[in-house]
């Protein structure tokens, strides 16, 4: 969804529409202490999406690189662990150890250029829920 510019908490900006550009997608983290939400962003058919970086097969961050969460050919997401394919555009595995699970979606909104976590949702809950 893409709203129009707005004041906004800089907080809760967790990548530019540019970055996505250059790779397709874009990993970051919210919140403080020793567990923030670790996850992605990455441009899909109708926008953009973030997910949780965790694989729902064993629980591994999906990326051994930094924000290298796609296929090759950037039309899947990869887990680098276990070679799980996702759906860009809804998180749905579609092959390896995990069929039929998907990524925990993160809401967000997009605000101009930029893409943040939505207002009001919980970093903590969205990292501790498993």
């Amino acid at each position: 969804m893409t709203s129009s510019p707005r004041e906004f908490d800089t907080e809760r900006v967790l990548c530019s529409l540019s970055e996505l550009d250059e790779t397709g997608s874009r990993g970051f983290a919210v919140g403080e202490g020793d567990w923030p939400l670790r996850g992605f962003v990455v441009r899909t058919a109708n926008g953009v999406a973030a997910y949780v970086n965790t694989c729902p097969h064993a629980g591994h961050p999906l990326n051994f690189r930094p924000n290298k969460f796609l296929t090759p050919d950037r039309n899947l997401i990869l887990c680098a662990s276990h070679g799980a394919l996702f759906v860009r555009d809804n998180g749905l595995c579609i092959a390896g150890p995990c069929p039929g699970q998907s990524l925990r979606a993160v809401p967000i909104e997009v605000l101009g250029e930029y893409v943040l976590l939505a207002e009001g949702a919980d970093p903590e809950a969205l990292a501790n829920a498993l």
